[in-house]
């Protein structure tokens, strides 16, 4: 089970939802700094991401991890981000580094599907997949993750896909937004989708990997913003969950 804050209900992403979400919550990305987070905890974020992936700039062993993660306190969730791992690489991790959720990129090893059920017991599920017109949301809600986030097309390139025809995402319970969002863009986007959470690595840098406090303060105010617009003026919604 998840020994902690989880940045998003514990259950299954499913298909269906119509109303907005009360409160967007945010989650920073590939963070390689013990100082990044603490100031990613002091402006209110709701988890911190890092990165195990071979071939990211934001990579970090989980020695570096355990450093970068030990300043959080208790409220905050920690979050390992994979891309084709094992449950045995994952396990370690979670095991090392008391995370509270992770999140999958790519193809999961096959034939393990009870490795990957034992694991959901301790950890919140986010499977990560790319935008595409074709995204059948019917089978994310069925794949038994905890959440679906949906990024542009190319993982880590710091690009938004297109919000304009991906109005039907609205229809997801537990979805995170991904790709490309920063702090001119990110009310835009949530006024758009109405995603529940949402996710930013590049958008609040200086340079890969290190977080820059001005720009994460703007992020951040920018998605506080755009929570009061839902009061102000909420968007109406077609048969389907999508804007009118």
């Amino acid at each position: 089970m998840s020994r902690g804050p989880t940045p998003f209900a514990r259950g299954r992403a499913a298909a269906g939802r119509t109303q907005l979400p009360a409160r967007v919550r945010v989650k920073v990305c590939g963070v390689t700094r013990p100082q990044d987070a603490v100031a990613i905890e002091a402006a209110g974020a709701d988890a911190v991401g890092v990165i195990f992936a071979a071939g990211s700039r934001r990579r970090v062993d989980v020695a570096r991890a355990a450093e970068v993660l030990a300043p959080l306190g208790p409220f905050v969730a920690r979050v390992g981000v994979f891309v084709s791992p094992t449950p045995e690489e994952v396990l370690a991790a979670v095991d090392a580094l008391r995370l509270h959720a992770v999140q999958l990129h790519g193809e999961l090893a096959a034939g393990d599907d009870a490795s990957w059920a034992a694991l959901r017991e301790r950890v919140a599920l986010i499977r990560a997949v790319a935008w595409s017109p074709q995204l059948d949301l019917d089978a994310l809600a069925r794949s038994g993750a905890d959440a679906v986030l949906v990024d542009g097309p190319r993982a880590g390139s710091g690009r938004p896909f297109d919000w304009a025809g991906a109005g039907n995402l609205r229809r997801l319970t537990n979805w995170v937004l991904a790709g490309g969002l920063e702090p001119g863009n990110v009310a835009q986007a949530i006024a758009r989708l109405a995603p529940p959470a949402v996710d930013v690595a590049s958008g609040v840098e200086s340079e890969p990997g290190i977080k820059d406090a001005g720009r994460l303060a703007a992020f951040m105010a920018a998605v506080r913003g755009a929570e009061a617009g839902f009061a102000d003026d909420p968007p109406h919604h077609g048969p389907a969950g999508g804007a009118a």
